[in-house]
């Protein structure tokens, strides 16, 4: 498995060029692709503020990217909030970006991400 970050995964399912061609690769050569439940929300609300321009409503893109082939919706367990509060010195200040963070980690997982506060961590592995 694979996880990606929000941005990732948006990029990914819009087959935008903003993914980096090893993101690209990895994220594509993975057959399981784990997107944390807290993405869902950050897309709506990013969308809601018309920070992100979707091609469609968020709802109906939502869904067509969560039925995209290899595409796991990973939900928001005890261990994954308990260990998001645990990630220690130098961890995202961001709730959000801990939560995916702590997502990968519990599903033992790479992270797909951009954010270099995420990468700059080094807690978790990355890919970019």
């Amino acid at each position: 498995m694979i996880v990606l970050d929000t941005h990732a995964f948006v990029w990914w399912a819009a087959k935008s060029s903003k993914l980096s061609a090893v993101a690209r690769r990895s994220v594509d050569a993975s057959a399981r692709r784990g997107i944390p439940a807290i993405s869902l929300w950050e897309i709506a609300m990013l969308a809601e503020r018309r920070r992100l321009v979707l091609d469609r409503d968020v709802q109906d893109w939502l869904s067509d990217a969560l039925a995209l082939d290899g595409v796991e919706l990973l939900p928001l367990t005890t261990d994954i909030a308990v260990r998001s509060t645990r990630l220690g010195r130098g961890a995202p200040a961001d709730p959000a970006d801990q939560i995916i963070v702590a997502t990968a980690l519990v599903h033992g997982a790479p992270l797909v991400t951009r954010d270099e506060r995420i990468r700059g961590f080094g807690g978790v592995t990355t890919l970019w």
